[in-house]
């Protein structure tokens, strides 16, 4: 049956962490894989003036799974809007 998977593009691969919305901005987490477990990092986005702006957020903070830097990474990157805003990009 993972013959027909393949073929037609069903996936038994888990999907990354869902983006949040925060005072118009969209933040998609994605922790990074490491040695010790993963890195916070985040991709943070917002329409501006009709064009997509894009900001990548990446910390030295390695945590034990994937969840555990995703969640981290939403925290720092909603502190990071609110001392910044648009400034960001």
């Amino acid at each position: 049956m993972s013959l027909f998977k393949k073929l037609f593009g069903g996936s038994d691969a888990p999907k990354g962490p869902e983006p949040v919305t925060y005072k118009g901005f969209t933040i998609h987490p994605e922790p990074m894989k490491e040695p010790d477990g993963y890195r916070l990092a985040a991709r943070v986005e917002k329409e501006i003036g009709g064009e997509v702006k894009s900001h990548h957020l990446i910390r030295a903070d390695v945590l034990h799974t994937a969840d555990q830097a995703a969640e981290a990474a939403v925290g720092k990157a909603k502190s990071m809007i609110d001392q910044m805003g648009d400034r960001i990009f």
